[in-house]
């Protein structure tokens, strides 16, 4: 409509993590450059791909003196075993239907996520599938944030770890990227494990 071209960073949103195979499909928007990588390979090899619209395409299209070519490459760009493992990672997508398995495991998580928000220090949980972002405050009615210095984020992960689980945190913020292909016994252990763990760390907070 505008004549601008949309791009869509789907490297971590991509390849079914948010429930649709692009986060875009969710939004019923068809970008004109849509960016994956991570899931691509099933996390066993990097690789990452750049996807365009065909009228994009055309436009680099040509004959040498045409001079239309894009001049840019990337330093491990079309490594063999990563497309091989990328190949096989898609086929396996469509043999498994690894999608249509997605949706009652994320009902589980989501199911599994509301007791959470009962702990006196979750302020706050963001789910989009596969995605979770559990947030820790000091204060759940002002929302007042945990200094950075206490390392609640960070002491809850390790607490985890004890439980038989490795969890991330971006600040007061656990995060929670289970493997697509996890089974609902290993999410129940999943979110065990983080109850546990915020509720011991956060009781001495």
């Amino acid at each position: 409509k505008y004549n601008v071209l949309l791009i869509a960073d789907e490297v971590a949103v991509g390849m079914g993590r948010t429930g649709s195979m692009f986060a875009s499909d969710l939004e019923g928007v068809t970008p004109d450059i849509l960016c994956v990588a991570k899931g691509i390979t099933g996390g066993y090899l990097p690789l990452a791909a750049t996807l365009t619209t065909q009228n994009i395409f055309d436009g680099f299209l040509g004959e040498y003196k045409g001079q239309k070519t894009f001049f840019h490459g990337h330093t491990y760009t079309g490594n063999p075993l990563a497309c091989a493992a990328a190949r096989a990672n898609l086929e396996l997508f469509k043999k498994e239907k690894t999608l249509e398995k997605l949706k009652p495991k994320i009902q589980f998580l989501k199911k599994g996520l509301e007791g959470f928000m009962e702990l006196k220090h979750v302020g706050d949980i963001r789910q989009k599938g596969f995605m979770v972002g559990i947030e820790l405050v000091k204060d759940k009615r002002t929302k007042e944030q945990y200094g950075w210095e206490e390392k609640v984020g960070i002491r809850v992960c390790q607490k985890a770890r004890e439980y038989g689980v490795i969890l991330r945190p971006l600040g007061n913020v656990i995060v929670l990227m289970p493997p697509l292909s996890i089974s609902q016994e290993e999410l129940k252990q999943l979110l065990d494990a983080a109850y546990k763990a915020i509720r011991t760390v956060t009781s001495y907070s």
